[in-house]
This record gives C-alpha cells, structure tokens and sequence, in this order.
C-alpha cells in the first residue's frame, strides 16, 4: 500500500489492484507480480492538474513503489524504473557551449533515463542499450570533432558507453566503456573524416563485444534508417546529419532516438528466459512534461505506437494545466474511473494513446489525516483541517505547508493568517528560519517571473479591469499585450479567470492579496490598487456597482455595500441579490488601519457587527428604514467574517447570519422560500468549509 499519499488510491490500491499496478504488472512495494492491463501495449499515463496538486509526489511514490530500500550496498529496483523532471536544469542547454547542433533536451534525457534504466532490478539481469547507444555516439561525435580536449571526449564517450557495459556498474565499471573509447579515439583520429571513422569504430566496437546473434543485432539495426540502403553506418551518418540540421530534421533524429530505446528494452524482454526473470514492465516518469525534452519525448512515443511500433514500456508523465496541445485526442478519465479499469480504448491519432487523468483536490477527509499525520505530536485546535482544507480548497502542497506552520508554531494554529504569515523551515537541517508561508507557497505554485504582476492583478476581475491596473500600477511595458499572455499562461495552468476574478484559483488569489497587503509597512501599495479598481468601476450602473463596491469594503467602507444591498433588497430577483450578497463578502479583509496606513491596533470588527454589538452606535441615513438597514449591515458582515478563508468562521456569527436571513424571508413573500432554503443551508456551508451555495429549485423570488 502507498504510504505518504492521500486521495490517490485508485493510483496504488493492492486489493483489487489499482491503476499503477495494473499497468505496470506488479504490486507496488512488493515482488509479486499483477496481471497486466492492456496486453498488446500499455496508454501513455498523463496526470494533469495545476501546481501543487501532488503530481511529482505521485511519481516519486511510483519509483519508491518498485524500489528496494539499500540493504548492505546500493538500492535495488523492483523493475527497471527511471524518473526525470523535464524542467531541471540539465535539460535547459547544452553542457558545452560550442555544442548546440550536436546536442538537444531530448539528447540529453534519452541519456539520463537509459542511465538509470540499467541500474540493478532485483532477480534479473542488467539492461543494456546497445541501440541507443550508437545513435547518442553517432550524434554528439560530429561535436568532438577538431576538438584537443581528449580527456573530455573520452568521458563523454565513456559515459554513453556505460550504457551498454555488462556486468555490475560497481564492480567492474567502464573497464570495457573505457577501453572502447580509446579504440573509438584512436580510429577516429586517423586521416579520414571524424564522424564517419567514429561512427564504424562504435559499431565495430559493439558487434565484437558480443558472440550471440541476439546481442549483434542492434548494431545493425540503423540499417533500417531511410535512405540507408541497408547499411548501419550509413544511417547513422544520416541519423547525425539530420539532427545537425534541426528542425524537423532534428525531430524525425530523435523520433529515431526514442525507438532506438524503446527497441532495446523490447529486445531484453524478448524470449522465454527473459520472461520468466523479469516481473513487471519498464517504468519511464517524466515529470514536467510540458517542458523541455516532455513534449518530444511524448510526440514520439505517440506517434510510433499510432504508426504501429508495439512497446510495453509504462510511461507516465505529468503537466500542468489539463489543456495541452499535443493531448487533445487523449482518453480522458477522472481518477475515481480508472480505479478498477481504465476503460481506455485508443483511437486512429497519436494523442489517442494516450490515457489523460486529472488529479483531483483532496477531499476534507483526506485533509483531515493528513493534517493530523503531520501534526501528530502536538495539541491543535479540532477545527483546524476543516480551516485548512477551506482555505486551501484541497490543494495538498497548502496543506502540507500550512500544517508545517501549525505543527512549528502551536500558538498560532487557531488562525489561518497568522499560520500564512509566520516563518517556517521547509527541511529540518535548514539553518535560517525561513520566510512566510505564504511566500513559500507562493514561490511554489505561481510563475516565478510573473509573481509581482500577478500580485497587482490578483486584484482584477476581468481584462478590461487588468488592463486598467496595469496601466496604472504596472511597468509602461506591460500593458494590455501582457495581460493578454498573462491570461493565457495562466488559463494553461489552470488557473485561469473564474468566479468574478481575474485569478480564478481562490487560494492562490488568496495568497496573492496578503502578499500586496504586506508588501509596503504602510499598505501604501494595497490602497493604491483598490482604489485604481474603484474608479475604474466608478460608473453608477448596476452591473459595475457590485465590483466597486468589492474593492470599497477591501478598503475598509462598507456604507456603500449596505446602502446598495439595502436598496435593492426589494427590487432586485432574491437569487441575483444572494449572488451580489455573496460576491460582496469575497472582498478581502485586514484589520483596521489609520489614516496614514498604520495598524490601528482595533481586533476584527466583523463579528461585532454581525451580533449587533455596534448597532448603537451606527445611525442610518435619514429617510431609511433603520430595522431594515441595520439587519442587512448584520447580515453583510456576517457572510464576510464566514466567508473569508483566513480566519475560522465563528458559530455565533453563523447562527446570527440564519437568523437575519430568516428574518428577511419575512419581508419578501415572492423570495421567501429562497431565503429561508438559504438560511439552513449557508451555516452549515460555512462551519463545514465550503463555499456558500445558492439553494436550487426555491425559484427566483422575482418581485
């Protein structure tokens, strides 16, 4: 059983076995093998969602999965399994900077992953990659050519060797890699061309080292390239010109690349002695994969199956955001389907091998576990998971985090704010005391380079309001063209415009405002933008007043919001007002400051408001019905202390917003039923953590 992940177990069950399993065709931390899925060829595995929701946390399970842990010597693995992240550093350019033509991600990640497929697998013998190997040597030795750096070529050469040395990598490592490089060195600094005579001496190098006719095979496999013409060292040499060339030259190479892998691992499974060695398939995860080698890599495993080339390599990646140009065609599956069967069947096009599952948010339940597993060694307040899971809407890597905060500092788990802005380790040998959480968060889980613009922007509803905020809070170079990308790259994430707000994630919005909110000792910067956004929605008609009005109460004035709820209480459809009402209370709240920006040191006045403490003290305007005004501003500030995320709702507060709201019911015969359906079911929406929901099916309460 997965022992770290919650809310994945249609990923990892045992018993029936789960989707993991299935594919790869053995039980996860065990040697017992499982009855493959899909026989004839497994689906490409896509896990798709935005930051933080656990998708490189359920590769590292997969690797764990069928990885033995060291006993006495090096780790063993259950089946060959290899995991690389698309985006790291690596991946990014060349090593040299004179080898761009001869170098490229997909180059490079062919490398990594075969280096880590021929690590040892428990009961079975070592992989090699006879294919691969050629092709690799092929490609990067038009680099070497002309170059007086021996002693770097070797290593380079060397190390692609490796990938077809036999016998342990611990033992006897290189001895036959480093004496085929020296043969390799030695004919190609002859007379004759460089790529050429390097090229026939890796050949010649790998046919010699083996007797069987199996393990000769793969060095003449390039016989197969086009044009050819039978001969393996000249389909190398076009294999060489052709990534040189780029483009799709380049691609078509690495296309070729990627068979070469594949065909080498169908090789070592081929046979009655392998199969009864080998448990289980090859296991590729590309984290990452909408980045650097991940679409190559991809495309081409892609492709070759839709063109008929049959592998059982596993291959599972991960990408951000679900709306990916390569998977349009991909069999889409929400996790709880693939549970028991994928009910993936592939299609006539390439992306329709593969198999697409969202990874959904974790469920309160699952917060709640694993708030406690994390913070198992100290008291916390029993409603914290339930605060946790509201703020963070299930994202798991906010709730790892912010139980971190709670479990760092106990005397601030009964607040979500006070959690967010507190300074937490990440790691426990970390010297310094760390940052904010929610700066933490938000390093993790925005673009990096587009954090300040999204800062302002969180503040913004749609794109003319961005635009309007950009213009005057932004760099001059911004402007609508980048709101426009910003959009885009956010909507690819998933995190595009939803729910009024131009950041449609309410987390990371949320976390976006404190960071504006703290980000002058003043909040010279927090006042700024909402009053950019209150004279941009300055125009009295309706369907602007209810963002002015947002952006007023963030900035502390709520006499507009009464005034206009109160107004339009008996003109406006009872559903309508609900969802301006609600809307409203989404404005984002910090405790009272001064004139000039300073903490006025007043607590959270919301709750007073909300029981009628202060109703003394409010005078209403003349010619209003007081009884009326003072219920809705109770109301109003009731919904706003309940919805806000950052703080626990408080049940008083809830059973006041029932009672106003029944009380309302009374004074609008037409929306009554809408009313008093919305009054037993907002409190028990608000203590249990989820968004406010508009009653169904009580008609619009149209006057």
């Amino acid at each position: 059983m997965h022992r770290r992940l919650y809310g994945r177990s249609a990923l990892f069950d045992v018993e029936p076995a789960g989707l993991v399993p299935r594919l790869v065709g053995l039980r996860p931390y065990e040697l017992h093998a499982e009855r493959p899925e899909h026989p004839t060829g497994p689906p490409l595995l896509v896990l798709a969602g935005g930051r933080g929701l656990g998708k490189s946390a359920v590769l590292a399970e997969i690797r764990d999965a069928y990885t033995e842990p060291p006993r006495g010597g090096e780790a063993r693995r259950r089946t060959p399994i290899a995991l690389i992240d698309c985006e790291d550093e690596q991946f990014a350019r060349p090593p040299h900077e004179e080898s761009p033509e001869s170098w490229s991600p997909v180059w490079q990640a062919l490398l990594v992953l075969a280096e880590q497929l021929t690590e040892p697998v428990r009961a079975a013998g070592q992989l090699a990659f006879p294919r691969l190997t050629a092709g690799l040597v092929a490609v990067r030795a038009s680099d070497w050519s002309g170059r007086s750096d021996s002693d770097r070529i070797r290593r380079e050469l060397v190390r692609i060797l490796l990938l077809n040395e036999r016998g342990s990598r611990f033992t006897l490592a290189g001895r036959w890699a480093a004496k085929v490089a020296a043969k390799v060195i030695a004919a190609a600094s002859g007379q004759g061309p460089f790529v050429a005579a390097t090229v026939e001496a890796t050949l010649e190098a790998l046919s010699e080292g083996f007797t069987s006719h199996k393990e000769q095979k793969p060095a003449t496999w390039y016989r197969g390239y086009p044009n050819a013409g039978g001969n393996a060292k000249r389909g190398l040499l076009l294999l060489a010109g052709n990534f040189r060339a780029g483009g799709t030259s380049r691609e078509h190479a690495e296309r070729w690349l990627v068979r070469a892998l594949l065909a080498d691992l169908a090789e070592a499974y081929a046979g009655l002695g392998s199969r009864l060695r080998r448990l289980g398939r090859p296991v590729v995860l590309l984290d990452n994969a909408h980045g650097g080698p991940g679409p190559g890599l991809l495309d081409a495993v892609l492709r070759d199956r839709a063109d008929g080339f049959a592998d059982q390599l596993v291959c599972v990646a991960t990408v951000r955001g679900t709306g990916h140009p390569a998977l349009r065609g991909a069999v889409r599956r929400e996790l709880p389907e693939v549970a028991r069967a994928s009910g993936w069947e592939p299609g006539a096009t390439p992306s329709s091998r593969a198999l697409l599952v969202p990874l959904p948010p974790l469920s309160p339940d699952d917060t709640l576990h694993m708030v406690g597993a994390i913070c198992d060694d100290i008291e916390f307040p029993p409603r914290l998971p339930h605060a946790v899971h509201r703020l963070t809407g299930g994202n798991p890597l906010g709730i790892v985090l912010l139980a971190a905060a709670a479990r760092q500092h106990p005397d601030r788990a009964a607040s979500p704010v006070r959690l967010l802005t507190a300074q937490i380790k990440v790691s426990e040998d970390q010297a310094d005391d760390g940052r904010p959480a929610y700066t933490e968060l938000l390093h993790r889980l925005v673009p990096a380079d587009r954090l300040d613009e999204l800062t302002v922007l969180a503040a913004a509803h749609d794109h003319d309001s961005a635009v309007a905020l950009a213009h005057a809070r932004l760099p001059e170079d911004f402007g609508s063209s980048g709101v426009r990308s910003l959009r885009a790259r956010l909507t690819e994430e998933g995190l595009g415009a939803g729910g009024g707000h131009f950041v449609g994630d309410p987390f990371i919005r949320t976390l976006l405002l404190l960071r504006l909110h703290h980000r002058n000792a003043d909040h010279a910067k927090w006042r700024e933008t909402h009053e950019t956004m209150t004279g941009h929605y300055a125009q009295d008609d309706i369907g602007h007043a209810r963002y002015r009005l947002h952006h007023e109460l963030a900035l502390g004035d709520t006499g507009g919001a009464v005034a206009h709820l109160r107004d339009t209480f008996p003109v406006l459809g009872t559903r309508d007002w609900l969802g301006t009402l609600r809307f409203l209370a989404t404005a984002p709240y910090f405790h009272a400051h001064d004139a000039e920006g300073r903490d006025a040191g007043d607590p959270d006045l919301r709750t007073a408001v909300a029981l009628g403490r202060m109703d003394a003290v409010q005078e209403p305007p003349e010619g209003v019905d007081r009884a009326l005004h003072l219920r809705i501003r109770r109301l109003l500030h009731a919904v706003w202390q309940v919805s806000d995320p950052l703080v626990l709702p408080d049940p008083r507060v809830c059973g006041r917003l029932e009672f106003e709201l029944l009380q309302l019911s009374d004074l609008r015969p037409a929306g009554g039923a809408l009313l008093f359906a919305a009054s037993r079911s907002w409190p028990g929406d608000a203590l249990a953590g989820r968004p406010l929901r508009i009653p169904t099916g009580e008609g619009d309460g149209e006057a």
